[in-house]
């Protein structure tokens, strides 16, 4: 009997401390074991080939690419974050209370500038549709640089800040050994809703709604007109649906766990409570470069450099891959 309940916990020999295990069939564990060790697996890969790709070829460093890196690396992270996520699959957290406090600050920030990124993109284009001819003036790498280093940097203090109970009080809120929870009062559940959330998407949603007014005006002015000035060049109006593509799987993908967190009564989470929106929140990383893969040239262009080890030859930086 005693075996039994050791085999229970998460910790065996602390059988009187130790959280238990959450129980699941065998082959339904080996299943999600599976499912969600691919994802991360895929999400890790796919992400690597768009920073090698981006990182590597000079023709692909334009100001909307670098916006794309930042996003490429902060998924890349969220894949390598979703390991410690399967490791809670049975409900044991095994890394001891400062890794689980590490991890939960390390994870919102990085997700935070996932929909910071979002965000610039959004900006981009909004730019690049509304003042085309004001575009390449205003918007140069460097500048993208340092908004992409401001955006994480912002992220990284407000969360360092918000989470700072945690950090220094670590396992302060378990009820026992093997769990990981994070602590957010109501102030702090406030501010997170509105810099995460509610901020973003309204930017986003409000610059969207901008550029699809000024397509349907050229496209009424198409109509009416046969001959007209072209102030929205083919390619940025191409750019624009793709990335509008990219926001709108994100906005689907981060809407259900921000509408759980706007509903919850509770301030405290623990990391395998909400499984199912938590892991919808995360499978946009896996998605994005599968977008890229089905909408952008260039990426399975360099997909094709880079598996075929083309890449190590010298001067492959400067390869045609438009």
């Amino acid at each position: 009997m005693e075996t039994l309940v050791g085999a229970e916990l998460c910790f065996p020999q602390l059988i009187n401390t130790s959280c238990r295990k959450q129980s699941r069939p065998h082959l339904e564990a080996m299943l999600i074991y599976i499912l969600l060790s691919s994802i991360s697996l895929l999400t890790l890969a796919l992400n690597l080939l768009v920073i090698i790709s981006i990182s590597h070829f000079k023709q692909l460093q334009t100001p909307t690419n670098l916006l794309l890196l930042s996003l490429a690396v902060s998924d890349f992270f969220v894949g390598l974050f979703l390991i410690f996520q399967i490791m809670m699959i049975d409900g044991c957290w095994l890394l001891g209370d400062l890794m689980c406090s590490l991890w939960l600050v390390l994870s919102s920030i990085i997700t935070s500038s996932s929909i910071g990124t979002m965000v610039l993109i959004s900006v981009d284009r909004y730019v690049a549709i509304c003042y085309p001819l004001h575009y390449f003036t205003k918007v140069k790498p460097e500048r993208v640089q340092v908004c992409v280093c401001l955006c994480w940097m912002f992220v990284a203090l407000i969360y360092s800040v918000l989470l700072k109970n945690n950090l220094q009080h670590p396992g302060r809120y378990n009820s026992c050994i093997g769990e990981c929870i994070v602590d957010m009062n109501y102030i702090v559940n406030v501010i997170d809703l509105i810099v995460s959330f509610i901020f973003p998407i309204t930017v986003i949603v409000i610059l969207y709604t901008r550029i699809f007014g000024v397509v349907v005006y050229q496209a009424r002015a198409m109509r009416s007109h046969r001959l007209f000035k072209v102030t929205v060049k083919k390619s940025e109006m191409k750019a624009a649906r793709n990335l509008g593509v990219v926001v709108v799987v994100f906005m689907i993908c981060i809407c259900p766990f921000y509408c759980f967190a706007l509903t919850s009564q509770s301030n405290v989470y623990t990391s395998s409570s909400v499984p199912i929106v938590v892991w919808f929140f995360y499978f946009n990383s896996c998605l994005n470069p599968l977008i890229y893969a089905i909408l952008y040239p260039w990426f399975r262009k360099s997909i094709k450099v880079i598996v075929t080890l083309q890449i190590l030859k010298p001067g492959s930086s400067r390869t045609n891959v438009l």
